[in-house]
């Protein structure tokens, strides 16, 4: 079929795209990749379609179907859509990602013969503007080859390579003639388990489908509006600052509903059953998420640890009617939760360990001290120990822990004496995180990356305490605010000793934080345990006001150069990396590393390695993300260029 005539039949709606085809992942190298081949005749690739009822079909995007079958695309479709963008100057209407990768293209009339010469390329305007040798391919598209000759045969300039030209207009022109084979897959016996299986097979060169795509693809066929419903939730919890995927939402679902952690056990479920099933997830997270708020102080995203946790929460609570029934039952809740991010409960087999703890909590009466007891198995002790704080950086999964002990144990700020629990955090205030000992004096004092940032440096402080202190000396600064406000630096577990404030005693002085931490920590846990922690007065994490705060500070807070960098990338169009992603070992199941900002499987899932970005990390977690086939950035410069370069393909000039 020619390729004009795929592009008519996408209008018509007799060609779609199948519900559970993920998003246009293509990046502007590859559009002009198959546009060269195109060009020069070379193969392409058939078509897989599925063709099924039209009234049974399950097609993403709000077009119009026609009536009868329908043919949807199973392998094609970023071929397709890059075509019907070219041509037609606008996206399909089941497209969902980023246009910029096949509008604006050009094409150089002048360009050599050669086989590493590349004709097309994207609009450059430096390059481009008011050149008539750059042809707009779209335009030439839609006007035809025959009034574009007829604009350049009355360019002076040109009348020499005339006829090249002419031959190459014409060539582009006649790529919507040529013949795509089409491959169909018919038949009653083709459901969608087997289309996505087929699927699958064919795409092994790309992404294949998740369980949690193929679970979705099924609830989809008998729910079409199941997705974006999901979608709503998602955005709600995003405008709040807790980032969740969809794949987590819908194990939440599936908790609820099921009490299982596998996906095909959502087989046999009705849609009447999943909708209500997502109606309580949703009520689940809320009340799991404002409670967590509430009592521990994490308010956002960066300091959410064990998100899978969540599905067993879920869980719990629908049992209970979504009701807790005291202060012991709740602190006993929150003690489990704290423990599973601190001792990655969740960061190895995710599905076998969450069926073991739903299947824990199946009966109501000793449920908590079973999962517990569960984690007691597994770690033997829960007690924390000075080591425990040894990490380095705000990747480390006792950051979390630090930041619940600011906001719920009555840490004060140095400069007004106020308790920091009366402040919200992180991205939605004036809190930052604060280098006890500034970083510029103990590099300047021979330290390394890792001691620099060692956890047990780290504080949280009041904007505007930040601002005041800098890089002073803690020698003197903690000498001045230990005078001025009595009490306040002992609430945040800084030892007394003056000597230990001085540069030249820096690791002693983490050694003996480390204990003040270890000790506070335990006191809080079991506090926790005891059911003893109230809860703080603030408005619920879900309808608080967002508040925007500029940076002003020396050196911009590390967590609003990730959380920027995030923002743009979405702007790209590419997927929002995972802030504080845990690098595991497979054979231990324990953490190698924490990265500042990842990308697991990669910046187009499954088309490009795995990327993360890294600041002020030793080279030991250089090494181990190396090892992990990660390519790794160490500045948001260096990140973003390699986006434009690589995924985007920009034209830098």
């Amino acid at each position: 079929m020619q390729i004009a005539t795929i592009l008519d039949q996408i209008d018509l709606g007799s060609m779609a795209l199948p519900e559970f085809q993920r998003g246009y992942v293509w990046n502007r190298d590859q559009v002009r990749g198959l546009m060269l081949s195109l060009y020069r005749k070379h193969p392409v690739g058939s078509l897989l379609v599925w063709v099924t009822k039209t009234e049974t079909a399950n097609a993403r995007g709000d077009g119009t179907l026609a009536p009868g079958s329908v043919k949807l695309l199973l392998d094609g479709q970023q071929r397709i859509t890059s075509l019907y963008g070219i041509i037609r100057g606008k996206a399909p209407q089941f497209f969902d990602g980023d246009p910029r990768a096949f509008t604006g293209l050009h094409f150089n009339l002048d360009f050599q013969e050669r086989p590493d010469e590349q004709p097309f390329e994207f609009y450059a305007p430096l390059k481009m503007r008011g050149n008539p040798l750059w042809i707009d391919v779209t335009e030439l598209m839609q006007i035809g080859a025959g009034e574009a000759i007829q604009r350049i045969v009355t360019i002076p300039e040109l009348q020499a390579n005339l006829t090249t030209y002419i031959n190459r207009l014409n060539a582009i022109d006649t790529i919507k003639q040529i013949d795509l084979h089409i491959e169909d897959v018919a038949g009653e016996d083709k459901t969608v388990e087997v289309v996505v299986d087929i699927f699958n097979r064919v795409n092994s060169g790309g992404t294949k489908l998740s369980k949690g795509d193929l679970a979705l693809a099924k609830i989809c066929a008998e729910s079409p509006d199941a997705r974006s419903e999901m979608k709503k939730r998602l955005t709600k919890w995003k405008k709040a600052g807790f980032n969740f995927k969809l794949e987590w939402l819908l194990r939440c679902v599936n908790a609820i509903v099921t009490g299982e952690a596998l996906f095909q056990h959502l087989e046999h479920v009705t849609p009447a059953a999943f909708h209500s099933g997502l109606q309580q997830a949703e009520e689940a997270v809320d009340k799991i998420l404002n409670m967590i708020s509430s009592r521990l102080g994490l308010d956002h995203d960066r300091v959410l640890g064990s998100r899978y946790s969540f599905p067993v929460l879920a869980r719990y609570l629908m049992q209970r009617g979504g009701r807790i029934v005291n202060q012991q039952e709740r602190g006993k809740l929150l003690y489990w939760y704290v423990n599973t991010f601190l001792w990655g409960r969740y960061s190895g087999s995710t599905e076998s360990v969450m069926d073991q703890d739903l299947d824990a909590i199946e009966k109501t009466e000793g449920a908590l001290d079973r999962l517990i007891a569960q984690l007691r198995q597994n770690r033997g002790d829960l007690k924390l120990k000075p080591e425990d704080f040894t990490g380095s950086s705000t990747g480390t999964r006792f950051y979390p822990l630090l930041y619940m002990m600011t906001r719920s144990a009555h840490a004060k700020d140095w400069g007004t004496g106020d308790e920091l629990s009366n402040h919200l955090l992180g991205r939605m205030s004036a809190l930052e995180v604060h280098h006890i000992f500034p970083k510029a004096m103990l590099y300047k004092n021979g330290a390394t990356k890792k001691e620099a940032n060692a956890l047990a440096n780290f504080t949280f402080l009041t904007k505007d305490t930040n601002l005041a202190v800098r890089d002073r000396n803690p020698a003197e600064y903690l000498k001045d605010y230990a005078e001025k406000n009595p009490g306040v630096i002992e609430s945040h577990w800084i030892p007394m000793d003056r000597d230990l404030w001085k540069p030249e005693n820096y690791l002693a002085f983490l050694e003996a934080r480390r204990e003040l931490l270890a000790q506070a920590a335990n006191d809080f846990l079991q506090s926790l345990f005891a059911g003893s922690v109230a809860e703080q007065v603030i408005a619920p994490v879900l309808e608080r006001p967002s508040v925007s705060v500029s940076i002003e500070t020396k050196v911009e807070d590390e967590e609003e150069v990730l959380r920027r960098c995030n923002k743009w990338i979405a702007e790209q169009g590419l997927p929002e990396g995972e802030l504080m992603y845990e690098l595991v070992d497979n054979e231990s199941n324990e953490a190698i590393a924490i990265l500042d900002l990842a990308w697991p499987n990669g910046l187009q899932e499954g088309l490009s390695q795995p990327v993360a970005l890294l600041i002020d990390e030793p080279i030991e977690v250089e090494e181990a993300v190396n090892r992990a086939g990660f390519q790794f950035f160490s500045s948001v410069k260096a990140l973003r260029g390699y986006v434009k370069r690589e995924i985007l393909a920009e034209a830098l000039n």
